[in-house]
């Protein structure tokens, strides 16, 4: 047996094994869930109807709550990430898209828009994004929590109309990360609603 056989001989069962031992060294790459909340709202008929254009402006939110990964408190005074899942947009990008989305199917307004949307806004609707977490609030299945504080401003001098907190706690079904986002749907579509409503009668009053 000539040298260069023998070493081909033993190469090849080396070279399989190396390759056996690096597909066990790569990492699997983890499924990642991509929750998407929307939520239905119906436009209520005591809504008021006002002469006026509204702009809605992007939520401001910490930088947790302004970003994709979905938020629980499993204890008072400690906040995790859930594994494996994410929104599909920050929460503000959520929360104006339902607002600005609700207040065109009410047809309650001669225009709204997001800043840069085209329209020059008589009024401005700024929110804060206080809480947007699943909270177990000492429970076995966490709640969850939606917290806005909302400001309407006339921009004929620059004045505020109002100010209010709006908040909604839905608890959920189960543990499981879809039921927790479906119930985020709920919180978000009940907070979009009192804010639709509160944004037109205040409009209505500050004229």
């Amino acid at each position: 047996m000539s040298p260069s056989t023998s070493l081909h001989r033993f190469a090849l069962p080396l070279l399989l094994a190396l390759a056996a031992a690096g597909c066990g060294i790569v990492p699997k790459k983890t499924e990642i869930a991509v929750h998407d909340p929307r939520p239905q709202v119906q436009a209520d008929a005591a809504w008021p109807r006002v002469d006026a254009q509204l702009v809605v402006l992007r939520p401001n939110a910490e930088r947790l709550v302004d970003g994709a990964r979905i938020l629980v408190r499993p204890v008072p005074g400690e906040v995790q990430v859930y594994k494996g899942a994410v929104w599909a947009q920050p929460a503000p990008d959520m929360l104006q898209d339902a607002v600005v989305r609700m207040l065109e199917d009410s047809q309650r307004l001669p225009g709204v828009a997001r800043r840069g949307g085209g329209i020059a806004g008589d009024y401005d609707l700024a929110m804060d994004i206080r809480r947007f977490d699943a909270d177990y609030q000492g429970g076995a299945t966490p709640a969850a929590v939606v917290q806005v504080t909302a400001s309407l401003i006339h921009n004929a001098g620059n004045r505020i109309v109002a100010t209010r907190t709006f908040r909604a706690a839905t608890p959920a079904q189960g543990t499981a990360i879809a039921e927790v986002s479906r119930a985020f749907e709920q919180s978000l579509a009940q907070v979009t609603r009192e804010i639709t409503g509160w944004t037109l009668t205040g409009m209505q009053r500050g004229r």
